[in-house]
């Protein structure tokens, strides 16, 4: 009978035991910290993070356009995934924009060129994304407040039912060209890397040999009053590539991409928390997404090369297809520094209106 009692509240303790105590792993783990640095310190798992951005339900994002670089893709899968809201303000704004509108609009993350993202550094929250080894050292921020997402290599766009295939930037001064930039390289910074992109020679970049080769582009008559008029355009290998592939699908004969040389100029956009996020940990969960295997495809979707290009290659975890569709080069890509960057903008500033008008 003794026996029998024993036995019976050993199995009623057990039992209870069960029913009232956490599992070992949730006892384990800390509480979430939202502006945390990193996925572990802040929520020790990718369930957990995924589970306080859906609390929070929206991400407000800046400077984002559905046709640049595939976001309008990366944004609808990200939103479906995690079933949170993406708020999208000033699509068109530039990365200037974005930090000046950031105190109004209150955006949760940013998309910048380096320079802007360098100068502002102060103004977002150290994050370092799980795949953080695999961005190059020279696209990131050693504290973690911005790193590259992706980028392109500068290149030439052209007509082939109006010219010949370039095979170096000197061919756009021949007879029967007409060559443009996507804007104003004092106030577009593609067009600005189309004048530093023509004027790379030995793999250095000084923006007197581009400002000259505008100039002689000029005095050929082969520099064309605007984009439209043109049948070359200098620009990111991103958006010559995606109008070869529009004009393709529509049945026409086709824009071409080339991108000439042993080097070529190359630059990416980086991708920073704001430190004072409405949503920080969906702030949190979109760098994740845009760092992993599936988001860095998605920009390679648009044309893009992402920032974890090499990584993916070694892992073989790129989508081979869409990376073929790439324009072709074996030339050395070649960034420019931050003081070449504020060197070459201030030249560019004094001169261009006397020599190009």
């Amino acid at each position: 009978m003794t026996l029998r009692i024993s036995a019976a509240a050993v199995i009623l303790t057990t039992t209870l035991a069960g029913c009232g105590t956490p599992a070992t792993e949730d006892k384990q783990l800390p509480p979430v910290k939202s502006q945390a640095a990193s996925l572990q310190e802040g929520f020790s798992t990718m369930d957990r993070l995924v589970e306080a951005a859906k609390k929070e339900g929206t991400l407000t994002v800046i400077g984002l356009p559905r046709d640049w670089v595939n976001y309008g893709e990366i944004i609808d899968t990200f939103s479906d995934e995690y079933g949170i809201k993406v708020n999208q303000v000033e699509p068109d704004a530039s990365s200037r924009r974005e930090i000046e509108a950031a105190a109004r609009l209150k955006p949760d993350v940013f998309d910048l060129s380096l320079e802007v993202a360098v100068a502002n550094a102060p103004a977002f929250a150290p994050y370092r994304v799980q795949r953080w080894q695999d961005i190059p050292d020279n696209l990131k921020d050693f504290g973690g407040r911005w790193y590259a997402g992706y980028g392109g290599y500068m290149s030439i766009g052209y007509d082939p039912r109006k010219v010949a295939a370039p095979t170096s930037y000197a061919d756009l001064l021949k007879p029967g060209y007409s060559v443009s930039l996507p804007g104003d390289p004092r106030q577009t910074s593609s067009a600005f890397s189309g004048v530093m992109a023509a004027s790379l020679s030995g793999g250095k970049a000084e923006a007197a040999r581009g400002v000259e080769f505008f100039g002689r582009l000029k005095k050929a008559g082969n520099l064309a009053a605007t984009e439209r008029a043109a049948s070359v355009v200098v620009d990111w290998d991103y958006h010559n590539a995606e109008r070869a592939a529009h004009e393709a699908s529509n049945g026409k004969p086709g824009w071409k991409v080339a991108i000439p040389g042993d080097t070529v100029l190359s630059a990416y956009y980086v991708q920073a928390i704001a430190k004072n996020a409405p949503h920080p940990a969906a702030a949190r969960l979109w760098q994740e997404f845009l760092f992993s295997d599936r988001g860095q495809n998605l920009f390679l979707k648009g044309y893009a090369r992402p920032a974890r290009m090499e990584a993916l290659q070694m892992h073989g975890t790129l989508d081979r297809d869409l990376a073929a569709r790439l324009p072709a080069t074996s030339a050395r890509p070649v960034i420019l520094t931050i003081p070449e960057t504020d060197t070459a903008k201030t030249y560019l500033q004094k001169t261009w209106t006397a020599e190009i008008g």
